[in-house]
């Protein structure tokens, strides 16, 4: 297997509220403001030379959205494969089992929702207390192995404030 890992964790951006417009949650999209706030952070991801092989998705529409925004941001774009161990029930050991099946690929996009992301993030550098994500936040965390052997190292964590006054 190759390696080393370039994990990039990302949280879905802004979408609709929840209530009676949007009935079934796994269908709620990502708002006018979450679609333009997550471009103008993709511009700043660009600017930082970030290239992705791969961007895993949870299958709901919010994710696969911003999933989209972030690929069509990239140069080259990336493929995107939805995991259902990303979506909101979905559990930790499945989500390392999800990565391992594109181990070949050494730059991989995930994105999720909260707490299941900051989780992921946590477990990931060996942490026991979540990391918190505000939506559009994007996190680098190497790891040597998948599934990691121990801890990876978090490369940088930036909230979507910070990517978007990149883009400048």
């Amino acid at each position: 297997m190759p390696g080393p890992y370039e994990l990039y964790l990302i949280r879905h951006g802004i979408a609709e509220e929840r209530g009676d417009a949007w009935p079934d949650d796994a269908k709620r999209p990502l708002s006018e403001e979450g679609m333009t706030r997550m471009r103008k952070s993709m511009r700043g991801l660009a600017r930082m030379d970030v290239t992705l092989d791969i961007i895993l998705t949870s299958p709901l529409v919010r994710t696969r959205q911003t999933a989209e925004i972030v690929a069509g941001g990239l140069d080259p774009r990336p493929s995107i494969v939805a995991v259902d161990s990303l979506a909101p029930d979905g559990a930790h050991a499945a989500v390392l089992a999800d990565l391992e099946k594109h181990g070949r690929k050494t730059r991989i996009g995930i994105v999720g929702h909260e707490p299941g992301i900051g989780e992921l993030a946590a477990r990931l550098i060996g942490s026991r207390h979540a990391i918190e994500f505000k939506k559009g936040a994007i996190c680098r965390i190497d790891v040597d192995e998948l599934p990691p052997g121990g801890p990876g190292d978090l490369r940088w964590f930036l909230p979507p404030k910070f990517l978007r006054a990149l883009k400048k």
